[in-house]
């Protein structure tokens, strides 16, 4: 199964593993499963530990992509198509990183990995 990771899983998954549901921690543990991350996770990263948004990330955003190859995560670069997807979302919630994995989701037809409500807006499967 493939499955794309929210950022706030993504920094759980690496930070605080024990923030991780334990379907979570099952889906990426499973070495069949194919664990996506956005391009979109890391601007967010970077974004808010640049905003001083996210105190004990630091490290991470400095090893992003040795964190990612290590955890064995496939990186998911964003292209035009999602871009133009994601702007043309119809939903309330207007956070740019959501609506961009949301995207990416939908045009892969995968789920996302995450807590947050706010993804079923997008008519996007969730898991947690």
């Amino acid at each position: 199964m493939k499955v794309l990771l929210d950022t706030c899983t993504v920094i759980w998954a690496t930070l605080a593993p024990s923030s991780l549901s334990q379907q979570a921690k099952e889906t990426i543990a499973d070495e069949g499963n194919v664990v996506l991350v956005s391009a979109a996770s890391a601007w967010e990263i970077a974004t808010k530990v640049r905003a001083g948004k996210l105190p004990g990330a630091e490290k991470l955003e400095r090893d992003y992509l040795e964190v990612m190859e290590e955890a064995g995560y496939t990186q998911l670069a964003i292209d035009t198509e999602s871009a133009l997807r994601a702007g043309r979302l119809v939903a309330d919630h207007r956070d740019p990183f959501d609506r961009m994995i949301a995207a990416q989701a939908l045009a892969l037809d995968v789920p996302v990995l995450s807590p947050d409500s706010q993804f079923d807006q997008f008519g996007v499967r969730r898991m947690w």
